[in-house]
């Protein structure tokens, strides 16, 4: 459950992407008795499918429509007796798909609509258990199943591959939006309450231990600590004030009444102001009378479906200046953002949207761009701020233009660049060329077959088609295209286009300034709020005294409810066994062989004239400091370009002839040593099949013909690492959680050590690092030596340790073997020599060997977590029973303890059975010092505890979820190619899950509890320093931003 991150969203890509990702799907469709399984062209052939005016379960067929670029046909009913929208989409896809959602404009900031969002999935008639939502998570075998909460709707989507278990989680999501209890104890659990911070303690005669609680609350200011997502929501709120902050405010969150909750709800969660979605192959009448069902159980009412606007410039230019976070881990004199937004078209003219869509985008898209080459290039700021690109998520469209990392010298220099930029851009014209690789783009885009395109394809038209989108134009992909490509053959056609919004200075400009006194401030309101709350509880009990027992009442009843919860039957609640998972994997077709000096990897299957290919060049016995600049390396290859091709031209190429080629850094353990790991520079490549030979010059030349000698760059890499730096505290407030459990890792192998320092905290200080000595000319040279070693290292490595893996159509095997020779053959002549290295300018990894480190960083929330040693992935039977294990403890455990008492927006264990490890975790977790002590006591917890069969059953489905879930054709495989687990391995594996018993999760537990005892366990907190973190009780405490010496009073 969560809410919609739109500015991750913005418009800056022209393709209907999926969210999620398919492959090949595992299951037996659902029959129809006497049908066989239907083919593509059944499936979505017109002539089988219900005609417009057909009357079926209580709807009505309006329109139906056949798209064959996508493969599929639309079906457009509506409900007679409530006016219900249902748009079914049919096609040959065994995963199938459900949404419901509703209109939600929010009325305020208090966060109603996500706040409801929660509260509804916590009990309902047919299932009226204490949060069926997650008791059900692990009984079934779902592959997505959530609920977001966006700018003016709220949708509930589900998607699997399994026939029985779509209808079980359909109907749970019907009765729950439109049936839910909507108890007192639910909303104070999800939205907000008062009450002591630990109940268990004794009772505080002075009431000092009241704080605000409520798991919304803590995600909220969560939220509220990334300030790239705080700038953007406070941008949103100038340019579209009537949106309201639809996530909710945290000071305004504490408004809210229960009974606001219940009007909201019983206003907008009904029939008549759904939008009810389904996807896939099973036939829509199955889905009809299921639906039916229910919505037959209303009648019509009168809705406000009003789609909010934002503000009119019509009268001119605003310009609006607020404060926000610093940011301590960059300098502060360069910490201010903005931006200027324009108000553009009707974004139900799609055709329009589409063309704004690809000339914003042209101004943006990538570092050969105007924008970016006059903004960032040119030193003006870091990088684009968040809200930059074209939103059609509202009726109108916006266009924002920003910067990140401004300093108070340039600020009005970026209003002024940004308009010069565009009218030079306008009068300059727009290559054909740029306009083809977007256009190639997106046909590369609709030939990818993607694992989870039915729950992308959704959750696109839902949000369309709340906004008054028709969803028939907005699949009508070729149509149109067509008509673009013949609007474009026009003279001049984007460029009127872009001259028609935006010439005029009918603008918001959006500037935050960071203040040094910010987050004190935010505390002291906190403070003050409370103090109000809780005087007005006096107030109405009578007595201090009285309030403070009526608060911690309340808290200790909850408590009493929510443990009840634990033991409460859950038999009304459906329930798949593990008898609907085959016991035999599914097969995948895979072969080796030897092209010159690579071994290659083959997966030969329908990929609709696709080729991808994976290539790992191994690296031995690199040095840390050179590790740890491999991912700065990668980002140069895609910065810097060549001696004879700007970076611009390289990627005008990269878009026209592939689907996209990349070089990250990669290391994997193995599978039968907990000491050993491999690692080296992973490429990535797509294309179509004639193209595959330009896609491997094109790796050829970024890794191999990359000038580091260029006079530019210095300057580029200085650029990457002021981008980088201003936004990793950003970076890790999103998944704090993820980075507190890699820096726990670390220090059980090699595997885990050199992921920390490539991609963890340590990463992130070394780029902070980095960054606020890029004015060292001799430390920046370098730095480029460093490079320029591990580009050489690179070359030698594809001479010598070079494996590939290439899917692509058995028909195109023939011509991938000969264009890979001649990959080979070239990128052997081009071998580089290795320079002499100079001294270091990266410090060695400093990953604590302590065993308890506490990372001090200026969030309102924490991460915990705490990791302990396992054993290798052979040893099948241990890490089985480690993996059913850690289902068991999430679900019956942590999450009650962390989440539902402790109001931690999520807490998890995970068994990584490849790097042999086991963690917990709290994410935007308000007590940490809770958390530990709860993770620490798990494993007794677990141990003591009599698992019964049907416990056994949720976890072992919960595992399949994740070991079973769909992957696109591309990434079949690649398990084995990249961390050397056979198809044998995951067999055993998968054998060994479906067979724990009671008596292996206790051999598990037992064997976790005694390395806790042992103290083997490392315990990794990040966010504001608290009380229990002592160095006199063995504590490191790293503060991120005293260590590297930035940040500091604002300017």
């Amino acid at each position: 459950m969560t809410i919609t991150h739109l500015f991750l969203f913005n418009y800056q890509h022209l393709m209907l992407s999926a969210l999620r990702t398919s492959r090949s799907l595992r299951l037996t469709p659902f029959h129809v008795a006497g049908l066989s399984r239907r083919t593509y062209a059944s499936v979505t052939d017109l002539n089988t499918l219900p005609k417009p005016g057909d009357r079926i379960h209580g709807f009505t067929l309006q329109k139906a429509r056949h798209v064959p670029e996508l493969e599929l046909s639309a079906l457009h009913f509506q409900h007679d007796k409530t006016g219900a929208d249902y748009l079914h989409v049919a096609r040959d896809d065994e995963n199938n798909v459900f949404s419901i959602g509703f209109k939600t404009n929010p009325p305020d900031a208090t966060g109603v609509p996500h706040i409801l969002e929660h509260v509804t999935l916590c009990s309902s008639e047919k299932y009226p258990i204490r949060d069926p939502f997650f008791k059900m998570l692990p009984r079934s075998l779902h592959n997505f199943m959530n609920a977001f909460t966006s700018l003016d709707h709220t949708m509930y989507p589900i998607a699997t591959t399994n026939p029985k278990d779509f209808r079980n989680l359909m109907t749970m999501y019907l009765d729950s939006t439109l049936h839910p209890l909507l108890k007192n104890s639910d909303f104070i659990q999800e939205g907000w309450r008062v009450g002591p911070e630990n109940p268990a303690a004794p009772a505080d005669a002075g009431g000092k231990d009241l704080v605000f609680k409520g798991v919304v609350y803590n995600e909220m200011k969560g939220q509220f600590s990334d300030a790239t997502y705080f700038y953007y929501m406070r941008w949103l709120q100038e340019i579209a004030p009537s949106l309201n902050f639809f996530g909710g405010e945290p000071q305004k969150i504490t408004d809210l009444t229960y009974e606001q909750l219940r009007t909201f709800h019983q206003q907008h969660y009904h029939p008549s102001n759904s939008k009810i979605l389904t996807y896939g192959n099973t036939p829509v009448e199955e889905h009809l009378a299921i639906v039916g069902r229910e919505l037959d159980r209303f009648t019509k009412i009168t809705v406000n479906d009003e789609n909010k606007l934002p503000i009119s410039l019509v009268d001119g230019s605003r310009d609006v200046v607020v404060e926000g976070p610093l940011d301590q881990m960059t300098a502060s004199d360069a910490q201010n953002r903005t931006s200027v937004a324009w108000i553009m078209g009707d974004t139900s003219n799609i055709q329009e949207s589409f063309a704004l869509n690809i000339a914003t985008s042209l101004l943006t898209d990538g570092y050969g761009s105007p924008m970016y080459r006059a903004l960032v290039e040119s030193g003006l700021g870091s990088d684009f701020s968040p809200n930059t690109g074209y939103d059609s998520h509202t009726a109108k469209a916006i266009f924002a233009m920003g910067l990140n990392g401004v300093t108070d010298e340039n600020l009005p220099k970026v209003k002024e660049t940004i308009f010069a930029t565009i009218k030079e851009s306008i009068a300059n014209g727009f290559e054909k060329q740029k306009v083809d690789g977007m256009l190639h783009q997106l046909e590369l885009s609709l030939k990818h077959k993607t694992a989870k395109f039915g729950i992308g394809l959704v959750q696109n038209v839902q949000g369309q088609w709340f906004t008054g989108k028709d969803p028939f134009d907005a699949l009508q992909w070729n149509s149109i295209v067509q008509k673009f490509k013949s609007d474009f053959a026009q003279p001049r056609y984007l460029e009127d286009l872009l001259g028609k919004y935006l010439m005029s200075d009918r603008t918001l400009t959006y500037t935050m300034r960071p203040s040094a006194s910010y987050a004190t401030e935010l505390a002291a309101e906190e403070q003050s709020r409370l103090t109000t709350k809780i005087e007005a509880e006096t107030a109405q009990h009578g007595s201090a005294e009285a309030a403070y027992e009526h608060l911690r009442k309340q808290e200790l009843d909850l408590v009493e409810e929510q443990d009840a919860g634990r033991t409460q039957s859950v038999d009304c609640l459906p329930m798949l066994s593990t008898k609907d998972i085959p016991r035999k994997q599914k097969n995948i077709a895979i072969r080796d062989s030897t092209v010159a000096h690579a071994k290659v990897q083959w997966h030969e299957a329908p990929t609709n004239e696709l080729t991808y290919f994976h290539g790992i060049a191994n690296f031995h016995n690199l040095p840390d400091e050179l590790r740890m600049l491999v991912p700065l390396f990668c980002d140069a290859l895609m910065r810097i370009g060549t001696k004879n091709k700007s970076m611009e031209e390289l990627e005008d190429l990269i878009k026209l002839k592939t689907g996209g080629v990349s070089v990250g850094y990669h290391v994997s353990g193995s599978p039968h040593d907990l000491q050993t790991a491999h690692e080296g520079l992973m490429l990535r490549g797509s294309a179509f099949d004639r193209n595959v030979p330009a896609m491997y010059e094109l790796l050829q030349v970024l890794l191999l013909e990359t000038d580091f000698d260029s006079p530019k760059a210095h300057k580029m890499i200085r650029e990457l690492l002021q981008s980088d730096a201003s936004g990793a505290v950003d970076a890790v407030a999103g998944s704090g959680h993820m980075y507190a459990s890699m820096y726990a890792n670390s220090g059980f192998g090699p595997s885990g050590r050199r992921a920390e320092q490539t991609g963890g905290l340590t990463q992130v200080k070394l780029i902070a690092q980095l960054a606020s000595a890029e004015e060292n000319a001799d430390s920046m040279a370098a730095l480029i030596k460093q490079l320029q070693t591990i580009q050489a290292l690179a070359s030698a490595s594809l001479i010598s340790n070079l494996r590939v893996a290439l899917t692509c159509g058995s028909s195109a095997t023939s011509a991938n073997e000969s264009a890979l020779q001649s990959f080979l053959s070239s990128t052997s002549s081009a071998a580089l020599a290795t320079p002499s290295l100079s001294k270091s300018t990266a410090a060695a990894s400093s990953i604590s060997t302590s065993s308890k480190t506490h990372f001090t960083l200026p969030y309102q929330v924490s991460y915990a977590a705490l990791a302990l040693p396992t054993a290798p992935y052979t040893s099948t039977s241990t890490q089985a029973a480690n993996s059913i294990l850690a289902a068991l403890l999430t679900h019956k455990h942590l999450h009650h303890e962390i989440r539902e008492k402790g109001g931690a927006y999520g807490a998890f264990a995970s068994s990584r059975p490849l790097s042999g490890t086991f963690t917990m975790s709290s994410y935007r977790d308000p007590n940490p010092e809770n958390s530990l002590r709860i993770m620490t006591e798990s494993a007794k917890w677990a141990l003591d505890r009599q698992w019964t069969e049907q416990e056994l059953e949720e976890a072992k489905l919960s595992v399949f979820q994740g070991v079973d879930a769909p992957v696109s054709v591309s990434a079949e495989g690649m398990v084995r190619f990249e961390a050397g687990i056979s198809r044998e391995m995951e067999q055993e594996r998968r054998e060994a899950l479906l067979d724990v018993q009671a008596s292996d999760v206790r051999s598990a537990a037992e064997s976790l509890a005694g390395k806790l005892e042992g103290s083997e366990g490392r315990t990794v907190v990040l966010g504001p320093r608290k009380g229990f973190v002592k160095e006199e009780e063995g504590w490191r405490i790293e503060d991120m931003a005293k260590e590297l010496g930035v940040g500091g009073a604002a300017a």
